[in-house]
């Protein structure tokens, strides 16, 4: 019973470690934030055909964020082990349906989300829970989390696209979505400066 107590408390302040409201202060790992050229970060394209509709891909192998067709996309990072992420993920509902039932932004507005540390199963199982309609990757190795300097969770950046290579960051935030119509607006009004 003491071991099973011990065990438990190690799994719940690793739970919490993956979580944060503050910012990282080794500067080692300076996340990704405004002002940045997202790196590179490679995604497999989805076998659903609606997904891959949705992101402007298609084929199998591997795409690269840049060539997402959209103005703006949206990148969540998250983890399934995050209790943060989990309260955030109906949030990421509302924010899909808001973007797609808009005309001004459906099209234009893409969302996506990365489950650093998250195998596919993981990921399969956390995007069914809630019902989640957009992409959703695994980052099983934590290669992207890692390129985007080991970030806490939940972490949200808006990227602008140019249409050929470039995707560069123009918003970046740490923490959970309190309401979805406000963090649209600070999003649009950011990208546009």
């Amino acid at each position: 019973m003491k071991n099973s107590m011990v065990f438990i408390t190690l799994l719940t302040a690793l739970a919490l470690t993956a979580c944060a409201t503050t910012k990282i202060s080794d500067e080692k790992h300076k996340p990704a934030s405004a002002g940045d050229l997202l790196p590179v970060i490679e995604l497999p394209v989805p076998q659903d055909g609606h997904l891959q509709e949705y992101l402007g891909v298609s084929g199998a192998g591997l795409f690269s964020v840049n060539q997402i067709k959209a103005d703006i996309v949206i990148i969540k990072l998250f983890s399934v082990y995050c209790p943060l992420c989990h309260k955030d993920a109906p949030k990421m509902n509302q924010l899909y349906a808001k973007i797609e039932s808009s005309v001004e932004l459906k099209g234009r507005l893409k969302l996506i989300a990365i489950g650093a540390g998250n195998s596919i199963q993981q990921v399969a199982q956390f995007k069914e829970e809630y019902g989640l309609k957009f992409p959703v990757f695994a980052d099983g190795n934590g290669s992207i989390h890692r390129q985007l300097g080991s970030v806490k969770f939940p972490y949200y950046m808006g990227v602008k696209l140019d249409g050929g290579h470039n995707a560069n960051i123009f918003y970046a935030r740490l923490g959970q979505i309190q309401d979805t119509d406000t963090f649209l607006q600070s999003l649009l009004q950011t990208s546009e400066k």
